[in-house]
């Protein structure tokens, strides 16, 4: 039998959804009684406004213990429901994936609410909103006094990137709200909700903490450049951040006030990135860099409503994306040629993964999408799944050590969606209790049609 967390202390809450709310701000001196359906505004990056429809129900009725699907879009909102469901009936085969995602949980609740404010250092503007990273390859150059300017060593990463710079605060945040946010879905536990509201306020929406938004100073490098584009990749998290506030939306410790703040943040974030230099230069990137600029623009962009642009984006990426990056054997040379190539070949798959998640919202098809020359995100598993096996040598560079679990998510994602048997032997390759255990099986838990028996390490 699954076994849940304690629930809240407080006892079972009232969760009206953030439309609902709005109105109840907005009415309340005209609307005493009944329920209200209508819809919500949301402001999209080039000052128009959209109207987006949402569902309601009446303020005397309880959050619902149904599976309902959550508003997510780099996720599988029925893949979701469909392992809630089965959490609630006791499966056997996703308890180890449900008991680590709730171990996390409780680690996630011990994450502080962390702020831009924090550093000690000032910014080059002089103000301490304003984010500040160093790029993590970069180290003193030993032939110079002072050590200026510095010089790269990929994929070595420079310890100073952790002293009293924003990226590692940014990740414990976009990290912890994720894993809380899951959390409280499969939960009910009101516990997760408020930790995970909290920090979002505080890193984004608290005029005394918040961030401002934009990547001005990411990834600098001493003695070269204040900030570049490059650090637009530590916001990556951001598509996973969208996701959690849908799965948030419920719950009476998220308010409409935060939704409406979270909404304008993102959707300056998202002007930033599409009109600064800094973020033109990014969307050129031909790696993983551009991949993920991809991803958050189209995440934002779903966010707030501004569909044409999340289609332009996501059908862009056919050409600009996969057939650019990816060979006709499922080669990606410009992630081969790092010195983490295995490594990054994942992280940069990953990332085409969620684009074709992302696309599935606009009509677009990235999953079967071939390039002219043969390219595809197919063939770019398939010429990584093999190394899933731990007795296969990678034959390109890789300086430090993977964990046994590295390709775990995108062979659970083309079990499913391409039904190839291959996938299953290789996950039966990898240790098993990595694989039980990965958050892939609450993420993508099979059809409710396949039996028992035939699922993966069953």
């Amino acid at each position: 039998m699954l076994t849940h967390p304690s629930p809240d202390p407080t006892g079972p809450r009232v969760a009206p959804p953030r439309a609902q709310r709005l109105r109840a701000v907005i009415l309340l001196a005209a609307v005493a009684v009944g329920v209200l359906g209508g819809c919500e505004l949301r402001r999209v990056p080039d000052g128009a406004w959209r109207l987006r429809g949402l569902a309601t129900r009446p303020r005397s009725t309880p959050a619902p213990a149904a599976a309902t699907p959550p508003r997510v879009y780099a996720l599988d909102a029925e893949g979701l429901a469909r392992a809630k469901r089965r959490i609630a009936s006791g499966d056997p085969r996703l308890q180890p994936a449900y008991d680590r995602l709730v171990r996390e949980a409780g680690a996630a609740l011990q994450v502080p609410p962390a702020s831009v404010m924090d550093k000690r250092r000032i910014p080059p503007s002089g103000d301490k909103h304003d984010y500040v990273s160093m790029g993590p390859y970069w180290w003193p150059n030993p032939a110079t006094p002072g050590g200026l300017p510095y010089v790269r060593r990929d994929g070595e990463r420079n310890p100073e990137i952790r002293n009293d710079y924003d990226a590692p605060r940014l990740a414990a945040v976009t990290g912890a709200v994720t894993t809380l946010a899951l959390a409280y879905y499969f939960t009910d536990d009101e516990t997760y909700a408020r930790r995970a509201a909290l920090l979002l306020r505080t890193w984004f929406l608290d005029p005394a903490t918040r961030m401002n938004p934009h990547l001005r100073y990411g990834q600098g490098i001493p003695g070269i450049t204040q900030g570049r584009a490059a650090g637009i990749i530590e916001t990556r998290g951001l598509v996973g951040v969208v996701d959690a506030i849908g799965m948030l939306e419920r719950s009476a410790s998220w308010t409409a006030a935060d939704d409406r703040g979270m909404a304008g943040w993102l959707s300056a974030y998202l002007g930033w990135l599409r009109s600064s230099a800094i973020g033109r230069q990014e969307r050129s990137a031909h790696n993983n860099h551009g991949t993920w600029y991809d991803a958050q623009v189209a995440a934002l962009a779903l966010f707030i409503g501004d569909t044409a642009l999340a289609r332009s984006t996501l059908e862009g990426a056919k050409t600009r994306r996969i057939a650019a990056q990816i060979t006709t054997d499922g080669r990606q040379p410009y992630e081969l040629a790092r010195t983490r190539s295995l490594a990054y070949s994942v992280m940069n798959l990953e990332g085409l993964c969620r684009l074709a998640d992302l696309a599935r919202h606009v009509g677009v098809d990235l999953w079967s999408y071939r390039s002219p020359r043969g390219g595809s995100i197919r063939k770019a598993l398939d010429y990584l799944a093999p190394y899933a096996d731990p007795r296969r040598k990678w034959p390109g560079r890789q300086i430090t050590p993977t964990e046994p679990d590295l390709l775990v998510l995108p062979l659970e994602q083309a079990r499913l969606l391409y039904g190839d048997p291959r996938y299953d032997a290789l996950l039966r390759r990898i240790p098993q209790d990595a694989v039980r255990s990965h958050r892939a099986q609450l993420l993508y838990p099979e059809q409710d049609s396949v039996p028992v028996a035939s699922r993966t390490g069953s």
